[in-house]
């Protein structure tokens, strides 16, 4: 159940990963690349840092899963892009479910709460701030405009503080991805938005 969670969050992740290609106007090449690393970037620099094999490169379906949202996407785009708000939704299950899982491996790795907090964001949004990167974009992370980090954010922290007082398994990691995802539901619906510097206007 665990790894099937992981590759349903993987699909999703690639789903927007491949779009973006499709906005960029890449080839199916592009569209892949972007897609597998949306998807799994923020699991494997996870894993890098804690000094293990990057699960990617231990499951055959971590690697199939983005290539199968790619095909989807290439021969269906216009039909994915009208249910964006309902992948959107999904997207945020899988960024809740991420930090989570991230903050609770770089937890039992030996990581101090903080730092397994930061980890666990990194899972979350890794993959993101990659893709942009690769697509000429501002990365979410430099410029949350959209409570992305943040609910990762709190997700990880709340991981990290239930874990410290000895509660785990999975309803503390089930209570920290419902957190994430809650708060990252609520920003959309009700339009929530990281503050800027004081006297910065936000851009059109």
């Amino acid at each position: 159940m665990p790894e099937l969670l992981d590759l349903a969050g993987i699909f999703v992740f690639a789903l927007s990963g491949a779009l973006m290609g499709v906005r960029k106007r890449l080839d199916v090449v592009g569209m892949g690349v972007l897609a597998e690393i949306t998807a799994l970037g923020g699991g494997v620099m996870r894993d890098l840092i804690l000094n293990v094999r990057p699960a990617a490169f231990q499951s055959l379906g971590y690697v199939l899963v983005p290539l199968a949202a790619t095909a989807i996407v290439f021969f269906w785009h216009p039909h994915v892009a009208r249910v964006m708000p309902a992948i959107l939704v999904l997207d945020g299950a899988g960024l809740g479910l991420f930090c989570a899982l991230g903050t609770l491996k770089a937890l039992e790795y030996g990581l101090s709460p903080l730092h397994a907090s930061l980890l666990g964001v990194t899972t979350g949004v890794g993959g993101g701030m990659l893709r942009d990167v690769l697509a000429g974009e501002i990365p979410t992370l430099l410029y949350d405009r959209e409570l992305y980090a943040v609910p990762a954010l709190l997700g990880s922290g709340a991981m990290a503080g239930l874990y410290t007082v000895g509660l785990y398994g999975w309803p503390a990691t089930l209570a920290a991805a419902l957190l994430a995802f809650g708060t990252r539901i609520a920003a959309m619906r009700y339009k929530w938005r990281a503050p800027l510097a004081r006297g910065v206007t936000p851009p059109e």
